[in-house]
């Protein structure tokens, strides 16, 4: 059985008036960088400032960005070989 691992970095980045939270999510595999996802927390003007929810919005919003983008390589991947099985 073979195992691998792939690793996901996430930075995340606050404006000075902390009204807008910025998440970079990148997938490592292999070594090597594969996608990377960016998004973003805007707060509400009249909201409190409370960093931690930007953090998790932001945070959460990359993650599913690099979820789709992964779910859009694999059925890209089975429709190619699809293609090139039905070609024999």
């Amino acid at each position: 059985m073979q195992s691998k691992q792939w690793t996901v970095e996430i930075s995340i980045t606050e404006d000075d008036e902390d009204a807008v939270t910025t998440a970079t999510a990148t997938l490592f595999a292999a070594g090597a960088r594969r996608h990377e996802s960016v998004a973003y927390a805007r707060r509400n003007p009249t909201d409190r400032p409370v960093p931690g929810i930007g953090d998790e919005l932001s945070a959460g919003r990359a993650l599913s960005d690099l979820a789709a983008k992964l779910i859009e390589d694999g059925a890209e991947d089975v429709a190619q070989l699809a293609g090139s099985l039905r070609a024999r």
